[in-house]
């Protein structure tokens, strides 16, 4: 097959500022993956909607790396729950592109329902097979998240055709492949688990006193880190009512918050750090909690570094690359039993694992942490370890690289039989041999 992929990820540009309410996860994995994938011999062309008019339509953005802005809309900024009107115009604007400049790709891989909904169509007129890494279902949202939830309705009959009609479907974990049998009847056999990575020329191992003078912070503090989105799904309230939970520890204990909209923590461009405030006055820890607003990329491997404990209870969360980031610079990590982090975080070894929405619980586990010298000295080695041999983006690429290469050959022996089925090897398999260590036998235990 030719090297050549596009990925469409209509709301999460690799070129995106990180921790506001659209910049996440999902723009971390598109852009790493796209570099590992490119050091692979790939070209990888990353379509996004235009929403800036000062952007260039290409930016060659790292070697054999495009990213390909997409007019869908005004551009400007425009909630990702109000985006579905536009993906017809993104579907014919893309297409164009593509026939305009004579591209020949070999896969598609759509992230996220809207950009599954364009691949499925260019995939009728291009005759490109596609594979889509949801990041995220609306019927799981819409369980944790109730009337909170703004997607159109539309969003749940999109994906029930999606998981019908793409050439593979990947799960990040295996509660995502789980919740897409559950909640729509997904063939098992048709989805193939890849896990989220980091990048450990970026997440490694700091001196945590270098890495508190870096940011200015008092060495003699016990500091807990929660890092990310400002959203409610992310359960900072529940980090901040811990704290009111700990007993003797708690003179001595800061929490970073780390996200928002802004550099600054501005409440109006970041209502939920509003909310955070007055639940931290209302729980009498106002003085132990410290909103940082966003940081950039480049800093954040300090932050993780300077804290003690990293935490992260959301409600739900399909795979969670926060969490393997702090392992990487030698910091445990207390997570919610949800999704992704349960497979990542080794319970007990590299960390704990709590229910979400539970501080009483969350806060016994900072206790031991706190007073157990002895025990967080031995998770931060087996974290760096534990994370390195498992979660790197390389592991992933090399899994995605088998994945697409399957897709195409199936995909056009099937074309020229005239007669499109799935090969019966998209299964579990792909995660053994990189997992079998770890992550496969709690797969298979669950």
């Amino acid at each position: 097959m030719k090297k050549r992929i596009a990925f469409i990820s209509e709301h999460a540009s690799p070129l995106a500022t990180l921790g506001g309410t659209d910049n996440g996860g999902q723009n971390v994995y598109v852009a790493e993956l796209s570099n590992e994938l490119a050091r692979k011999g790939y070209s990888i062309d990353v379509y996004t909607r235009k929403d800036n008019p000062s952007i260039d339509e290409i930016v060659n953005w790292s070697s054999n790396v495009r990213v390909i802005h997409i007019k869908a809309g005004p551009e400007k900024f425009i909630e990702k729950e109000k985006l579905l009107g536009y993906m017809d115009e993104f579907a014919q604007n893309m297409y164009c592109f593509i026939k305009k400049h004579h591209i020949d790709y070999s896969i598609i891989h759509a992230h996220f329902f809207m950009s599954a909904l364009v691949a499925s169509r260019l995939k009728k007129q291009l005759s490109i097979p596609y594979v889509v890494t949801f990041h995220a279902l609306g019927l799981v949202r819409l369980a944790h998240q109730k009337e909170m939830d703004k997607f159109p309705v539309e969003r749940f009959d999109i994906e029930r055709m999606i998981i019908k009609d793409a050439d593979a479907i990947i799960a990040e974990c295996p509660q995502d492949r789980a919740d897409m049998i559950h909640y729509y009847n997904a063939d098992p056999n048709r989805i193939t688990i890849a896990p989220c990575g980091f990048n450990p020329k970026e997440f490694h191992v700091i001196d945590k006193k270098i890495a508190r003078q870096k940011l200015k912070l008092n060495e003699d503090e016990t500091i807990l880190l929660q890092l990310g989105r400002m959203v409610p799904r992310k359960g900072v309230d529940n980090v901040i009512r811990s704290l009111s939970k700990l007993n003797t520890c708690l003179p001595n204990v800061r929490l970073l918050v780390v996200g928002g909209e802004s550099d600054d923590p501005d409440e109006t461009l970041t209502p939920e750090i509003g909310r955070l405030r007055k639940i931290a006055e209302e729980e009498h820890v106002s003085d132990h909690v410290t909103f940082t607003g966003r940081r950039r990329r480049e800093v954040l491997k300090y932050f993780y570094a300077a804290a003690d404990i990293f935490i992260t209870t959301p409600w739900y969360e399909p795979f969670g690359i926060t969490p393997l980031e702090a392992m990487a610079c030698g910091t445990p990590v207390i997570g919610a039993n949800v999704g992704g982090i349960k497979c990542s975080v080794d319970d007990g070894r590299t960390g704990f694992l709590v229910p979400p929405k539970n501080p009483v619980e969350l806060a016994k586990k900072i206790e031991w942490l706190i007073t157990d010298k002895q025990l967080v000295a031995a998770m931060k080695k087996n974290a760096v370890k534990h994370v390195n041999k498992f979660f790197t983006w390389t592991n992933v690429a090399n899994m995605m690289n088998n994945i697409y290469q399957k897709v195409y050959v199936n995909y056009h022996h099937q074309a020229a039989a005239g007669k499109l089925v799935l090969l019966p090897e998209f299964s579990l398999k792909q995660v053994e041999d990189v997992f079998k260590e770890s992550f496969f036998p709690r797969l298979n235990a669950q």
